[in-house]
């Protein structure tokens, strides 16, 4: 019984440290999402990212819908998707989707990467250059794809959504607290699965892809929840261990950047799937562009001295 108590208590102790660093980036970041959304900062960037998408092959409206997606989140670039009827293919949805699984949530994303110890402009350009980089791929392939041709036809719509302030005040409260329950579990996980040996195994069983995205074994755990559940959780450990010093700023800095480009493979997958995009091209293109991405930074990491490092990339 005491043993089992210490480790409740040490679950309870780490998930609070997590929770505490959460709450303060998410907090003011939210808030800051949340004016920026009432002055209209998505339809000021929209006119930016329009002539970019063209080029694409992508309706005019993509432009809006990326700029919502990037200044808020997923859910509301759909709303703008479906508020605004457009004729769309199969090719032309799927690189939409490439580029808001991307590109989205970036105040309160961009955030957690800075609390980690990594400098914003570089995330910034990581994910931006990155998600498009893929989008202008698939569009290339697919364009010759006469399948890829086929128009989209929707059986679904977002909920509206209560835009008052009791109505997002609401919606945030419970975003908050489902947050601390989920790092709550996760830190309970974590714990348990280093105690059984599970983490040891894990990191065997991937020692080999590791070896070649150049991922460490000591971010394998963070970076995974990452992936699958999302940067925000994923994230959070990070800022648990890096505030530990128990990962090297090169480590930290791999791992946040991918986060950033493969992150939430589970929840934002499924709702870009909502849309009829291609499941090829949101997530197995995407997984694999992302470790592409990442094995050709960590090459590079090594190669940069520690002053540049500590000046551009990581703080």
């Amino acid at each position: 019984m005491p043993t089992i108590l210490k480790h409740l208590e040490t679950i309870l102790r780490d998930s609070a440290k997590v929770s505490i660093s959460l709450l303060k980036i998410l907090i003011p970041a939210i808030i800051v999402v949340r004016l920026l959304d009432l002055i209209g900062a998505a339809e000021l960037l929209a006119s930016t990212l329009g002539a970019p998408l063209e080029l694409l092959g992508l309706p005019a409206i993509a432009g809006l819908i990326w700029a919502t997606t990037i200044v808020t989140n997923i859910y509301a670039g759909l709303i703008v998707l479906f508020t605004f009827p457009e004729a769309w293919t199969l090719g032309q949805i799927t690189t939409l989707g490439v580029l808001m699984l991307g590109a989205h949530n970036f105040i309160v994303e961009l955030s957690v990467a800075y609390k980690g110890r990594c400098r914003i402009l570089p995330m910034f350009l990581i994910r931006i250059l990155g998600g498009y980089g893929l989008a202008a791929i698939l569009s290339y392939i697919y364009a010759d794809m006469p399948e890829m041709q086929t128009p989209v036809a929707w059986n679904w719509t977002p909920e509206a959504v209560d835009n008052s302030w009791s109505g997002w005040l609401s919606s945030q409260i419970e975003m908050l607290f489902w947050t601390q329950v989920v790092i709550l579990g996760l830190v309970a996980m974590l714990h348990i699965a280093k105690i059984r040996g599970f983490e040891r195994l894990l990191e065997k069983l991937l020692k080999p892809v590791l070896r070649v995205i150049g991922i460490r074994e000591n971010a394998l755990p963070m970076s995974l929840i990452g992936m699958t559940l999302g940067l925000a959780y994923g994230g959070g450990l990070l800022i648990r261990e890096a505030e530990k010093g128990t990962l090297a700023p090169r480590d930290i800095f791999a791992s946040f950047a991918l986060l950033g480009l493969c992150h939430s493979l589970i929840e934002d997958t499924l709702l870009i799937s909502l849309t009829g995009a291609e499941l090829s091209g949101i997530l197995w293109a995407r997984l694999a562009w992302a470790l592409l991405l990442i094995a050709i930074i960590t090459r590079i990491l090594p190669r940069i001295p520690d002053a540049w490092l500590q000046r551009h990339l990581v703080r």
